[in-house]
């Protein structure tokens, strides 16, 4: 290549390093690690709800709609948190604090996906779930991220909420209705949530306060929040051996049971472990109960696929 040539592919080059990095901070801003713990959720509904394989089509107009929807709902939280994730160690790299994006395209990008993903799954899934959706978006933007999040201890438990949505759209996609197999896995989601969250909170326990949020760790002693994940992990284990009886009829039996039951002695023993470290005053290392609690329920769901399948 001669030297004027490649004088003109340096323009272009800057040109397609700078439309990557700008589609990477819109991308950013929807959080994509937390889309796929949310769809790791979907697919296992979709699957009890039409016992079995739902089509293709529906099965992928429900995971891009619903990756629409859980994207703008971030993308909203992280338009009004702009100001408190300048303060916090683990969010001031994110597009908005870094200025890559300015506030008012980030709140035009949330509105499209907004729009985006509410008209699709209206017009290929049911409107129950496009009405879901909407609502989640909704309640996680607006309850949670300007309300709750910032003025009760207890943002974790109505956060819980829009967190385990996904489940209730993916069964809504496939029967335009709502029943009690999906209200229990929808309930083994939200159990999930508090001590899956609380031992990210531990970890970030500074942050959190640097920005004056009233996350549980904030406000209250380290052993008061050991003793309540305890709580809530025995929780989720209970409301997950319930999806037995309830969805006997949709192909759970003793193969999900046992892998339940499994898993649910491994979440608990974590649980108890990181709360005898914490009365033991040494290192509590909340992470590892964290990524436990990650793998506990993306096998789980698994679990629910195998059974639905077999």
């Amino acid at each position: 290549m001669t030297a004027l040539s490649e004088r003109q592919a340096d323009p272009a080059r800057r040109l397609s390093a700078v439309l990557r990095a700008r589609v990477g901070s819109y991308v950013a801003l929807t959080k994509p690690r937390i889309i796929e713990l949310l769809l790791v959720t979907t697919v296992p509904a979709m699957m009890l709800a039409a016992r079995g394989w739902p089509t293709w089509t529906l099965l992928l107009s429900t995971l891009v709609g619903g990756t629409l929807a859980a994207g703008a709902a971030n993308v909203f939280n992280c338009y009004f948190d702009r100001d408190i994730d300048r303060l916090m160690h683990r969010t001031q790299k994110r597009p908005l604090p870094m200025g890559e994006i300015t506030p008012r395209a980030a709140l035009i990008f949330g509105a499209v996906l907004t729009v985006s993903s509410v008209v699709l799954l209206a017009l290929t899934t049911t409107l129950l779930a496009a009405a879901l959706a909407a609502g989640a978006i909704f309640y996680y933007a607006v309850l949670y991220t300007m309300v709750f999040k910032r003025h009760t201890r207890r943002s974790t438990e109505f956060g819980g909420v829009p967190g385990a949505a996904p489940v209730l759209i993916g069964w809504a996609a496939v029967t335009g209705s709502l029943a009690w197999p999906a209200v229990v896995v929808f309930g083994i989601v939200f159990c999930w949530q508090m001590p899956h969250f609380w031992a990210l909170a531990m970890r970030f326990k500074d942050d959190y306060a640097r920005a004056d949020v009233p996350m549980l760790p904030v406000v209250t002693t380290a052993l008061s929040v050991g003793r309540q994940t305890v709580a809530w992990t025995w929780i989720t284990v209970a409301v997950s051996l319930l999806l037995w009886p309830i969805a006997e009829d949709y192909g759970i039996g003793l193969g999900y049971t046992a892998a339940a039951a499994g898993l649910g002695v491994w979440f608990v023993v974590e649980a108890h472990r990181l709360h005898r470290r914490i009365k033991q005053g040494g290192e509590t290392k909340p992470m590892q109960l964290f990524h436990v609690s990650i793998s506990y329920l993306a096998l789980l769901m698994v679990a629910i696929v195998v059974d639905a399948i077999v």
